[in-house]
């Protein structure tokens, strides 16, 4: 996965990202959509053909913390998730 900063202003940010599903940008985008300071994050294919994402943040705080932390948030809830099921079928 490659990530690219293609805008960065102090409330909203977007971001290029390549080499991956869109799936994981769409929990992201959950989780930030969860925290009370994000107005607006949205992700899209921007050409199906070239595997590129676009994601968009605006934030009352820096836009690229919240992604951070949202990341952080989708990776804490994926382990969770793989306790949960290790636990159940091992």
């Amino acid at each position: 996965m490659n990530a690219e900063v293609i805008s960065s202003e102090p409330k909203e940010i977007s971001i290029s990202v390549t080499e991956t599903d869109i799936g994981v940008l769409y929990i992201i985008q959950h989780e930030l959509l969860k925290a009370s300071n994000v107005d607006f994050a949205g992700v899209i294919v921007k050409h199906p053909l070239t595997n590129e994402c676009w994601m968009r943040i605006n934030s009352s705080s820096k836009p690229l913390t919240e992604v951070k932390k949202s990341a952080e948030s989708a990776i804490k809830m994926a382990d969770e998730f793989k306790e949960l099921f290790t636990s159940k079928l091992g």
